[in-house]
């Protein structure tokens, strides 16, 4: 029997054993019935993202973004398209650093947007700049497959 792999509810934050092998399945969250998947990015808090962090047994992709940053703006529904095509193999999130401005500082995020690959509770990939959603998908399936 595969492994079960911890994987956070997006709704109430309950963290979940699922099957590794069950991911596609679309699971339920123990606790609150939520999909634990919905092939969109999870708004996060400063709490929320270091239960995430801490207890997802996916790899965790953020988008760290700001209301006034017009680039932002332009890559937010290519980030959420790139949600469809990598959940469940990871956990797409958006991070607003105006909401977190101490965590984007202990984070060194220096420019938005900014997108940061967190596997095993520590970061393992960043880049910067708004992408297609193409390419949001190919840069972060290489960089996790090298995590």
């Amino acid at each position: 029997m595969p492994e079960p792999v911890q994987v956070v509810c997006p709704h109430c934050d309950t963290i979940n054993r699922v099957p590794a092998n069950r991911l596609t399945d679309v699971p339920r969250c123990g606790e609150c019935r939520g999909p634990l998947f919905e092939g969109r990015p999870v708004p996060l808090s400063e709490a929320r993202f270091r239960r995430h962090l801490s207890h997802s047994g996916i790899p965790l992709l953020v988008d760290f973004w700001a209301s006034w940053c017009g680039p932002c703006r332009t890559m937010a529904p290519e980030f959420e398209a790139a949600a469809r095509a990598l959940e469940p193999r990871m956990r797409l999130a958006k991070l607003s650093t105006e909401e977190a401005p101490g965590l984007a500082a202990e984070l060194r995020i220096s420019g938005i947007p900014m997108l940061s690959l967190f596997a095993g509770g520590q970061e393992v990939a960043r880049r910067a700049g708004a992408m297609p959603a193409r390419q949001i998908v190919e840069w972060a399936s290489r960089a996790s497959a090298g995590a």
